[in-house]
């Protein structure tokens, strides 16, 4: 292996021959990996059609954060290449080209939800972590357009799945504050809204299902703490299992803990 290290945008250090891999398709072992990909050079040997003039604009904005150049790389390939290639991509060796075919989901005209949130199911479980994230992450904005089908889609065909990974997503998707990614005002303030959700998995045997659950309703404390710190004493109540003392634990984490004293 090469000794000679390029810095990454994550903070660590990666072997110019390991980045190299990357650039030409390896998937990414890492968070720092997959934030060191040179999108240009991925652009240009995943899809070598794309055109120079695509990768020149996706060079143009290589200092641009990740979340923007995502749905770039992916509104460049389905000008220059159609939207045909989405099933080239969604197969690709690269997790951040699957990255691409997320966003080529959420760039999709005219797409009735269902058809977004089925064509998007199988890079929701994904066996990378970082196509999971995009996932969510690319439709997450129709989710929230529309946000009463999207919680009842969901409800309906994601929280009952044997995949754990497509049962976190219904509730990673709706978290009403969430990681790179915009709020969900109408959750921030009706987190009760999500209950079709969240009842379902309230108990799941996942920790990588009740990670996701738990967040959501600390997301939920930070504006509606009562509203989470009842939920969360009926769960406790209606189903005493160590999933759901996990989930709740996690929910209440950042509400402070009432005074056994009584005092004021």
């Amino acid at each position: 292996m090469s000794k000679v290290k390029t810095k990454a945008r994550g903070g660590g250090a990666i072997a110019a021959e390991r980045l190299a891999q990357l650039n030409a398709g390896a998937e990414a072992a890492t968070l720092t990996e997959c934030l060191a990909v040179d999108f240009a050079a991925l652009l240009g040997n995943a899809l070598p059609g794309i055109g120079d003039d695509a990768i020149a604009e996706m060079r143009e904005a290589a200092s641009a954060g990740i979340s923007r150049r995502m749905p770039l790389a992916a509104r460049l390939i389905a000008e220059r290449l159609g939207p045909s290639t989405f099933e080239t991509l969604k197969h690709h060796s690269s997790d951040t080209v699957r990255g691409w075919a997320c966003f080529m989901v959420a760039a999709a005209e005219d797409l009735p939800l269902a058809d977004r949130l089925a064509t998007i199911r199988p890079l929701a479980d994904d066996g990378h972590f970082g196509v999971r994230e995009w996932a969510w992450i690319a439709i997450r904005p129709h989710l929230a357009a529309d946000l009463d089908q999207a919680i009842a889609l969901l409800a309906a065909g994601w929280t009952p799945d044997p995949s754990e990974r497509v049962r976190r997503f219904a509730s990673e998707a709706i978290r009403p504050r969430g990681v790179w990614c915009a709020h969900i005002a109408a959750l921030r303030r009706e987190p009760e809204r999500a209950l079709a959700v969240l009842e379902p998995l309230r108990a799941d045997p996942s920790p990588y299902v009740q990670d996701s659950v738990g967040n959501l309703l600390n997301d939920a404390a930070k504006d509606r703490p009562d509203w989470v710190q009842a939920l969360c004493d009926r769960w406790s109540a209606e189903s005493p299992a160590p999933a759901t003392a996990r989930i709740c634990r996690r929910a209440l984490r950042s509400i402070p803990k009432k005074s056994s004293s009584g005092n004021a």
